[in-house]
Parts: structure tokens; C-alpha cells; sequence
């Protein structure tokens, strides 16, 4: 890798922060000014070191790009479903970024009907995304959103299906989530906060209205929660909901009476999380009432919805975590994990229950579209680390499948025989087992030779699935080893492997990455010259968290939009996302949860000593990880870093946490950050 451009060295302007007695000094607190000329300047000058550091890299990067997109099938569509009399499906054009949206009535005959064309409506914009869609029940009006900053601050308008007219009308600063009455002419909406992006108020609104005239039927005061409005699938009921991390609650209004009261299903109580879905007169609640950790299924009339009246339906079990379900006239569908693995159970209501076999233990698979109620199929989605995804329709009755869509992977050279899947252990420094799921050329020798790219996320309980990539055989085609590290933080194993790696546990999430890390050396699969490491956001906490801790155990690592200045962060409550995070990391006005949020947190723990080779990405206009935390970190380290290894940071000034939004454009984002990759390994083409 060349080394011939002189970084850039961030000017320093002490800043002192006491907490609890605690004196911090963070020399680049002023970057938090994004008006700011020098704090643009900075970015702008690492923009250009970056680029001339890796001017040598652009062809690799152009050759990653087109290699990645000429796998995927341009004129692409989805499988279409029916709802309401006519067949929807969202389809891709060859050469072009966007979906388009279209239907067609009551026969995949019938002319189509094209609802929004996103390449058009993109045009002029560096940025954007189409979210929201809903249809009126009288399939005349859609409502839509938009985002053209990339800031997750939609504005809602409303389309005349009959006409094509978009109305005038447009409702600021919203979630983008919207959902009609029965009356097909009033729309409930969510707003936010201007400065925090909280979700806080459900709005009515009724074509044809002034927007200033909106009345606000719901205002979630507590900081710490989140408000949103959606219509069940019987469309009997509109339901507002309201969620903290580890608290729920709901309110339930028939869709026929806009103007009436919403009415609390059933009152928050600190720790009880629930959620409803309705059918036949009962309530179906997902729910961990009576200590049931991994959640149960109760049900409740719908004129008794107060929790004495719920009753076991599933009950809780130790080892079985309950994540969904799709309620049908004749079945029951439920999907679980257990063992780190994805099921999908299915009730008769008359007759014994079956699971849907899956024979790979690297896989993921999930109810999909299923909006009627009478009907015997079940649409599902299935895929693994060498088994590109797959639409199924499942016959409930008769057990048979139907493959409805295949993804296609161009080119020619793909064939899943090629590629070995396995699921294998490692042991944690407590003794707990944490499963890893790799995938690898059937070619690769276990001589600690291979590159290996480590993935984990490890927060907020999200399960890290298998998956299938077609963009991924770039690496593995070069002979990259690609290993997903199922860490304590996540919700893989059940819930309590999210209450093992959070709050005052959250240094699990950081130590069990490190003890795959390890497994994987002894195993044979890579070497510390050969090791990288991938996280983004609160995995990109980790990411920072780990070459603090264990920098030799890594030759490169890659934090995508890294939320690494966690105490500072956390003691603002006026940045997006705080305060509705204190169930996660702790609240660290609290001096137990200070001492240990300052004890892990990736920026206060930079120290002079030697580190990975790095790529940090990030984008201006993030709402979830301001831009200046990584930008402070990279400042930071480059000033107390005592090796000569490369160290970057790439903002995209013009896009925020998800990066570009264009199917292509974003593919240039993953070339850029496998070209890092391949360059560190010698690798030119």
C-alpha cells in the first residue's frame, strides 16, 4: 500500500467535560459544529488524503464494481402479491438505480399500473428514498414519503390513483409512516421532534385539509419512548404504539370511527413488552408477561384487553425464543429461534403442529407477504451463506412448495457447490459458546494462510442471520474466508444472550468477538496478518472497542458510521436517539453506568500504542451517528498512534447512517471498502 501523502493533523482546542467529579479533556469537541468552516475543511482534507492514499486502488475499485454489478439482474422484479383486488409488484429496469412500484387489477393480465417511479422522482437529487406506501381502502389515494437528505426525516404527500395528481399537500418532519381510516380520507401520521428525531406525536389528517389544521391524538411525553400508528390486517382496528427498549404499550381505535378516542389496550408497566395482532374477535399477544424471557403467546377478547384477562396460548419455554407470528383462518404460524436457529412452526387449529425443515445450520429464513386470512399458503423466504434467497409459497394443507423466485446470480461462474458452509464454536473467556457461521471456497487449505473478513453486530438484540450475498463472492472468489460471529448482544440465542451483552454487561459483546477472533487463528482458518474486522454503527462501537483491547489480533479493520464517543454521546440528550437508549447502554447520569460506559468507550480509551490498518466511513448528514464521532476518533488516534499503518476516514458529505441509496451507487461504497481489503493483501486484480 502506497504511503506518500501527508496526513491531515486536526487542530486542537481543549474542551474540559466533568461528570460525577470525572475531568475529561476532548481536544476535538469543536467538531460537533457542523456550520462550522474548519470542521468542513477537516473533513474535506481527509476526504483528499483518502483519495490520494488510495489513487492507486481506483481501477481495482472500478473492476470490484462492475465484477459486483454484472451478477445482479438488472430488469428484476419481485414476486407479486394480491391484496385488495389487485396483484402489486416493485420492479428494476436495467441500467437504473430505483425501484418502480406498479400493480396491476385483479389479473397479472391487466395492463400495469405504474404508482411511482423512483428513478424519475430521484432525478436531481444526490440522495433519495420512497418509503411508506399505503393505499386507501378504496384503492383511490396513496400516500408516500420521502427522504432526499438521508436523514430519516420523511415528508408525506398523497397521489390520486384515479387522477395521477399528487395533492399539493405535504407533511413535514415525519417517520414517513402513515395509515388510513375506513373513511378513505383520513391519514394518521407520525411526526418527530425538530431537534431530537424522536417520534413523538400521531397526527389526523383529512384530505383536502390544511396541514396546519392536523389535530394531534397522541403525545408520547416519555423521552424514552417512540410513537407510530399503523391498521392491523383484519383492518378492523388502528392501533397506536409506543416503545422503549425494554417497555411497550398500545392503543386501539376501530378504523370506522377516525373521530372517536383511542382507547390503551393495556397500560405500560415498566419491563412488560407486548405486541398485538387481531383475528375473530381475540387479540394474539407476543408477550414476556410472568417473566417468560424468551415470550409467549396469549390471547384476550377484544372488549377485555386488560392483562387479567390474557390467557396462555404457546406457553414460555426455556430454550424456544417466540420472534412472530402470521395468524391465518385455519393455521397459526409461528416463527422462533432456537439453538441460534430460524424456525417456522405452523398450528393447525385443528391437529398436531409441524416445523418446516431446513437442512443447513447457516441459514436464515422468514415469514414474508401474507396479508390474507383465508388461504391455505404461506409465502416465506429462505436462504444460507452459499444458497442465494429464494421466495417459497408453502401449501399448508398438503405440505407442497412452490419456489416463486430464485435470485438469479449473472455471470455464469456461481454454483453453490463451490462454496462450503459450517457453523463451529468458540469458546468465550467465561466458558460460554458462541456459535460463528463461515462460509469459504471448497479449495481453501486450513494453513492460517487465508484473509478472513470477521462481521458481527452485537446490540439492541438483533439476531445476526446467515445470508446469502452474490456481492460477498468477491471476496470469497479471491480466497477470503467470511465469518459472521454470533456475539452476546445480539438476540441469536435467545433473550438471554441480549441480556448478557448490554448495560452492565456490554463488555461480553467485545470479548466474545475477540475469543472468535482467537478460535479462528488456532483453527487454522486465518493468522493476525491475515485478519480483518467489520462493524457499523453500534458495531462499529465494537469495531473501536476491539484495537483498543486486542490491536494485534488484526491486520485491517473496517467501521462503518461508528458510534465510538458513547459517554459524551449519551450525556446529550438533545442528539437523535439518546434518551431512548438508557435501556441499552445505560444512563450515564448515573454514576455506575458512567464509570462503565467511560471504562469500554472507544474514544476516551485511545492510547498511545500500535493499531490495525483502518477504514472509517462515515456521512454528514447521519442522524444515528453524528459524523463527528468518527471524525473525533480518527483525529484522535492519528494523533497518539504509534504505528505506520494507514488510517482513513471517507465522509460522504451528500448521504447519512445507510449510506447511498442507489443499488449501484451503494455497490461503489462496498468496492471501496474491499479494495482496502485486497490492497492489504497484495491482491491487484
Amino acid at each position: 500500500m502506497l504511503k506518500t501523502a501527508i496526513a491531515p493533523v486536526a487542530a486542537v482546542h481543549p474542551k474540559v467535560l466533568t461528570t460525577h467529579g470525572v475531568e475529561r479533556i476532548d481536544n476535538y469537541y469543536w467538531m460537533n459544529e457542523r456550520e462550522n468552516p474548519e470542521v468542513i475543511g477537516y473533513l474535506n482534507a481527509e476526504n483528499d488524503y483518502y483519495n490520494e492514499m488510495t489513487a492507486h486502488t481506483k481501477g481495482l475499485q472500478g473492476d470490484l464494481f462492475e465484477e459486483m454489478k454484472a451478477r445482479i439482474k438488472e430488469d428484476d422484479s419481485s414476486v407479486p402479491y394480491f391484496y385488495n383486488g389487485y396483484h402489486y409488484i416493485t420492479r428494476f429496469e436495467k441500467g437504473k438505480d430505483y425501484p418502480i412500484y406498479t400493480r396491476k387489477k385483479e389479473s397479472m393480465d391487466a395492463a400495469e399500473e405504474v404508482l411511482f417511479d423512483c428513478n424519475i422522482m430521484a432525478a436531481g437529487f444526490a440522495y433519495f428514498k420512497l418509503g411508506g406506501l399505503n393505499i386507501s381502502e378504496d384503492n383511490k389515494w396513496c400516500a408516500f414519503a420521502v427522504d432526499t437528505v438521508s436523514r430519516r426525516e420523511y415528508t408525506i404527500q398523497v397521489k390520486n390513483l384515479e387522477s395521477g395528481e399528487i395533492l399539493p399537500m405535504k407533511l413535514e418532519n415525519t417517520t414517513g409512516g402513515s395509515t388510513w381510516a375506513s373513511d378513505n380520507k383520513t391519514l394518521f401520521y407520525t411526526r418527530k421532534d425538530a431537534v431530537t428525531l424522536r417520534s413523538d406525536k400521531v397526527y389526523k389528517h383529512v384530505v383536502g385539509q390544511d396541514p396546519a389544521q392536523d389535530v394531534v391524538v397522541f403525545h408520547e411525553e416519555d423521552e424514552t419512548f417512540n410513537t407510530y400508528v399503523f391498521k392491523e390486517k383484519s383492518l378492523k382496528y388502528l392501533i397506536i404504539g409506543s416503545d422503549s427498549t425494554l417497555t411497550s404499550e398500545y392503543r386501539i381505535l376501530e378504523a370506522n370511527n377516525p373521530d372517536g378516542e383511542f382507547r390503551i389496550f393495556q397500560e405500560r408497566v415498566r419491563e412488560l413488552e407486548y405486541s398485538i395482532s387481531y383475528y375473530g374477535g381475540l387479540f394474539y399477544i407476543i408477550t414476556n408477561k410472568d417473566e417468560a424471557d424468551n415470550f409467549k403467546i396469549m390471547t384476550t377478547e377484544e372488549d377485555k384487553t386488560q392483562m387479567e384477562f390474557w390467557k396462555d396460548l404457546i406457553p414460555h419455554r426455556e430454550d424456544v425464543l417466540i420472534e412472530g407470528l402470521d395468524i391465518f383462518k385455519n393455521y397459526l404460524v409461528i416463527e422462533e429461534r432456537s439453538n441460534g436457529l430460524n424456525k417456522i412452526v405452523i398450528k393447525p387449529w385443528e391437529g398436531e403442529s409441524y416445523e418446516l425443515p431446513f437442512d443447513s445450520e447457516t441459514y436464515s429464513a422468514y415469514t414474508t407477504t401474507n396479508v390474507d386470512f383465508d388461504t391455505d399458503i404461506l409465502r416465506y423466504g429462505y436462504q444460507s451463506l452459499n444458497t442465494p434467497s429464494s421466495i417459497i409459497d408453502f401449501n399448508m394443507k398438503t405440505k407442497e412448495k412452490e419456489v416463486r423466485k430464485e435470485q438469479v446470480v449473472l455471470g455464469g461462474k456461481f454454483k453453490k457447490e463451490n462454496y462450503i458452509e459450517e457453523r463451529v464454536w468458540a469458546t468465550a473467556q467465561d466458558g460460554t459458546e458462541i456459535p460463528i457461521s463461515l462460509v469459504y471456497s471448497k479449495d481453501l487449505k486450513k494453513d492460517g494462510t487465508n484473509p478472513l473478513l470477521q462481521y458481527a453486530y452485537g446490540s439492541y438484540g438483533s439476531s445476526m442471520d446467515a445470508y446469502f450475498s452474490s456481492i460477498r463472492l468477491s471476496l470469497l472468489d479471491r480466497g477470503f474466508v467470511y465469518a459472521i460471529a454470533h456475539i452476546r448482544g445480539g438476540e441469536d440465542l435467545g433473550r438471554d444472550w441480549y441480556e448478557d451483552g448490554k448495560l452492565l454487561s456490554k463488555k461480553n459483546t467485545f470479548t466474545d468477538f475477540i475469543d472468535c477472533s482467537k478460535f479462528l487463528i488456532a483453527s487454522g482458518y486465518t493468522s493476525p496478518a491475515h485478519l480483518y474486522a467489520e462493524g457499523g454503527s453500534a458495531g462499529g462501537l465494537l469495531m473501536g472497542a476491539i484495537i483498543n483491547m486486542e490491536p494485534q489480533l488484526y491486520h485491517g479493520v473496517i467501521a462503518q458510521v461508528p458510534f465510538v464517543d458513547v459517554v459524551t454521546t449519551m450525556l446529550d440528550d438533545t442528539i437523535p436517539l439518546t434518551t431512548g437508549e438508557y435501556d441499552e447502554w445505560g444512563n450515564p447520569n448515573d454514576k455506575e453506568y458512567f464509570d462503565y460506559m467511560l471504562s469500554y468507550s472507544p474514544y476516551d480509551n485511545v492510547e498511545a500504542q500500535e493499531y490495525p490498518n483502518m477504514y472509517v466511513s462515515t456521512g454528514f448528514h447521519d442522524s444515528q451517528v453524528q459524523y463527528w464521532e468518527p471524525a473525533k476518533w480518527v483525529a484522535k488516534l492519528r494523533a497518539l498512534k504509534t504505528d505506520k499503518n494507514v488510517l482513513f476516514l471517507d465522509t460522504n458529505m451528500e448521504t447519512g447512517h445507510g449510506g447511498a441509496s442507489g443499488r449501484f451507487e451503494s455497490l461503489k461504497e462496498v468496492a471501496k471498502e474491499y479494495a482496502f481489503l485486497l490492497d492489504l493483501e497484495g491482491i491487484k486484480n
